[in-house]
């Protein structure tokens, strides 16, 4: 009887021991603020529709390093030093090619809209610029570098905040 009632709560025990993991596991959820994975692997790691900028809650302070970031990662030279455009589309309008989500913006900055299109998404929207955007998931160290730009894209946008947690697609799902 001794070793039904030991057995009752190891399985007791374990079992709350898995629910309290998973449930930190939730809490520790993409992304964390100061981030140093770099973007490509966080993309590996992370399911479609995960990636969730830390910064959303407060853009407005990230005006002044996301800009800069965004400077010197020189995405100024296609969308132009205020985001208004250039050879390339602006970032200053509601017209995201892919989807203004968090989740596909970063992926398309990381992956270029051609490696973003072999993972299943297709343009959504139509801009009169449709160059292909090239991958900067090598050139941007970390994730967390990259969420200040795109932090900063929602600060000269900012009605592009209402979507970001609402996909335009969800390839493979």
């Amino acid at each position: 009887m001794r070793k039904i009632i030991t057995g009752v709560l190891t399985v007791v025990l374990l079992g709350a021991v898995s629910v309290f993991g998973l449930k930190a596991m939730a809490e520790e959820e993409c992304c964390p603020k100061d981030d140093q994975t770099p973007p490509l692997e966080l993309i590996e790691k992370t399911p479609i529709g995960g990636l969730h900028n830390p910064y959303n809650d407060d853009t407005a302070a990230m005006e002044e390093v996301g800009h800069k970031k965004y400077l010197s990662f020189s995405c100024n030279g296609c969308h132009g030093g205020g985001g208004g455009g250039g050879m390339c589309p602006p970032l200053t309008n509601d017209t995201f090619v892919y989807g203004a989500d968090d989740d596909t913006l970063f992926r398309l900055i990381a992956l270029g809209s051609d490696d973003l299109q072999k993972l299943g998404y297709t343009r959504v929207r139509k801009e009169i610029v449709t160059g292909p955007m090239p991958p900067f998931g090598n050139i941007i160290k970390t994730s967390d570098d990259l969420w200040k730009v795109i932090a900063w894209m929602r600060v000269k946008n900012p009605s592009s905040v209402k979507n970001v947690d609402k996909p335009a697609q969800t390839p493979g799902q």
